[in-house]
């Protein structure tokens, strides 16, 4: 009972939190790429439509918790809440792992990088997440099914469904299972996290050797690295760390869906990104708590104008 409890009041305290701050994201990257798109603002609206995709079924996942874990939904929910809930946690880090290559390579090749620097192909590499993710977490979407079908006796109108939803698995399952999370652990965690330790260690030791660049827009972009390495240790790390302990003890852990909850929080942590990535969004905050919004105006010199230019 006091675990589901706990999982019922991050999931309404991450709603409550994550829902107008995602809307308030989502309506100025609209408004942006309308404007002028660049492929910052293609890849941090795709990740706030992944976002408000998340919390869109995550009252499924409160009323879920609210059951103690007991799925009282038509059981058609359960195979489409637990696939969405999970691909749109993977894709969140993807595409923050695409976010830190677009900054890395904005200062580090500015010239090179803004020749070829266009919109599509921000929305080809969001589009390619989308089915990576997709494909690789298709598992979350067959188990409950098959689940389903083992009790219907050959008559799949009049089965039982389970009581629960992804929650409880056969050995044969499980044998799929640890393999499965193991390469989500490897191809969806690990490799984009290395890519974003990279990516951001050399954006600040970069941005830290230019000359005349504020220390306002320095700070920002410590930031902004800081906070997306946060994101990933802190919230996708334990629940990442399950599937490596799931897989050798050939088990799925008991503390899995407590992990889960860092996971969940992501959501809530996202906006942080968006605030150093995105001058359109710092403006829409400042306007809507009325504060006036100000940045003094950058030095002229072609190469550092052109940097500032691909981090705005």
């Amino acid at each position: 009972m006091l675990y589901s409890r706990l999982l019922l009041v991050v999931y309404i305290l991450t709603f409550l939190m994550g829902v107008p701050t995602n809307i308030l994201a989502f309506c100025t990257f609209c408004g942006k790429v309308r404007r002028k798109a660049v492929p910052i603002d293609v890849l941090l609206l795709s990740l706030t439509i992944s976002d408000l995709i998340f919390l869109a079924f995550l009252p499924f996942k409160m009323k879920e918790a609210y059951d103690d874990m007991a799925w009282m939904l038509p059981y058609n929910l359960c195979p489409f809440t637990g696939f969405l809930f999970y691909v749109t946690i993977y894709n969140s880090t993807l595409l923050l792992t695409a976010i830190s290559v677009e900054r890395y390579l904005g200062v580090a090749f500015p010239i090179r990088y803004s020749l070829c620097r266009r919109p599509r192909y921000a929305m080809m590499a969001s589009l390619i997440f989308w089915v990576v993710t997709c494909l690789n977490l298709s598992i979350v979407y067959i188990i409950p099914y098959a689940q389903w079908n083992e009790g219907a006796d050959g008559d799949d109108t009049n089965s039982t469904p389970p009581a629960t939803c992804y929650l409880n698995f056969t050995e044969d399952e499980l044998n799929i299972l640890v393999r499965v999370r193991l390469e989500l652990f490897i191809v969806l965690f690990c490799v984009p996290f290395l890519i974003c330790c990279f990516c951001y260690v050399n954006f600040i030791l970069i941005m830290s050797r230019l000359p005349n660049i504020s220390r306002r827009r320095r700070l920002r972009a410590i930031g902004l690295a800081l906070g997306t390495l946060i994101v990933f240790t802190v919230c996708f790390g334990p629940y990442n760390a399950s599937h490596v302990v799931g897989f050798i003890r050939q088990e799925s852990e008991s503390w899995r869906n407590v992990a889960l909850l860092s996971s969940t929080l992501n959501s809530c942590l996202d906006p942080i990104i968006f605030y150093f990535s995105s001058a359109a969004v710092r403006s829409k905050l400042n306007q809507c708590f009325k504060i006036k919004y100000n940045e003094k105006q950058l030095d002229k010199d072609g190469h550092l104008t052109l940097i500032n230019h691909l981090l705005t």
